[in-house]
């Protein structure tokens, strides 16, 4: 059987980070960049909060860089979706593609997370193009003018106050008659002069063509259909992250993210590692996922040495 000392399952800012780090300590590691080659970032436009890019970058574009750095260093990446994973054992057993098995003494997990949408084709269609699921990665796009966030969560309360800050006015969407976020979240809300909410309503329909326009809602109590000029919308409501296939071995929160050891990477089993939004489910920024994966790096290497000794 293959076997390798350091296997990273999952790609984006986290994975190649942690490749980049575990290379550099010689651990040549093994990376599979799972269902979605460099994660999230390859389906956002303009990156211009990642320190080092003064002119920002497409994010494409910047996984690429990723990419390519970690492999200069010496990580074998490869194409495939890891599809069993028995982690509590030494050395732990992947499968990838219901195919190939290898084994490895180190696993770190940066298989992200995924936004929750709404289903509409045109919320698929303008994604990028005004529609985004991270206020924080792209509301300063849509400075002084008029967006809307759907959602009533903590999430989208939490964004849409943000976006108040940047933009004219935001339109909160909630399909209920009350809000589900805290009571201190819900004070925020409606302490915020040009945040309006728009109870019991649904989207029925995201509008423009090649950029957002505007918002068609309908009436959850009578049906009847509204249309809000906009330039900007953002999906509140939720993350979903990608650790199903490690439930019953790795502890997860209520929401199935990964618990670590605070201020480590380090998982309940021995010699797994977690980075990126597969165990934030609080920043879930580029910036804070590479961080993490240079933990979970540092955190492999000094278990591996001590295994050593």
């Amino acid at each position: 059987m293959e076997h390798h000392a350091c296997l990273i399952i999952g790609s984006g800012p986290a994975g190649y980070t942690a490749a980049i780090y575990a290379a550099r300590a010689g651990l040549k590691p093994v990376l599979y960049q799972g269902l979605q080659p460099g994660g999230q970032l390859t389906i956002t436009t303009d990156v211009e909060n990642y320190p080092g890019y003064p002119n920002g970058i497409m994010g494409p574009q910047m996984m690429e860089d990723f990419r390519q750095q970690a492999q200069r260093m010496g990580t074998d990446i490869r194409y495939g979706i890891v599809t069993e994973a028995q982690l509590d054992t030494h050395p732990k057993t992947i499968k990838v593609d219901d195919q190939h098995t290898l084994s490895a003494d180190a696993v770190i997990i940066s298989t992200g997370a995924s936004a929750k949408w709404l289903g509409l084709p045109s919320e698929q269609r303008l994604n990028g193009h005004g529609v985004s699921a991270c206020a924080v990665c792209d509301g300063f796009f849509f400075r002084g003018q008029d967006v809307a966030v759907v959602g009533g969560g903590d999430t989208a309360a939490e964004e849409a106050t943000y976006l108040a800050k940047l933009c004219k006015t935001v339109h909160l969407i909630v399909r209920r008659d009350e809000l589900r976020a805290s009571k201190a979240m819900q004070e925020r809300v409606f302490r915020t002069p040009n945040l309006v909410v728009h109870w019991n309503s649904s989207t029925d329909e995201i509008l423009g063509k090649d950029q957002v326009e505007g918002v068609r809602l309908r009436n959850n109590l009578d049906g009847t259909l509204s249309e809000i000029p906009i330039q900007g919308f953002f999906v509140a409501i939720g993350h979903s992250p990608n650790t199903s296939l490690f439930k019953g071995q790795l502890d997860l929160d209520e929401t199935g993210y990964i618990r670590t050891v605070p201020g480590t990477s380090r998982t309940n089993l021995e010699g797994v590692f977690a980075a990126g939004d597969a165990q934030d489910k609080m920043y879930r920024q580029a910036v804070t996922a590479a961080g993490s994966g240079c933990m979970a790096a540092l955190d492999a290497e000094r278990w591996l040495a001590a295994r050593e000794v």
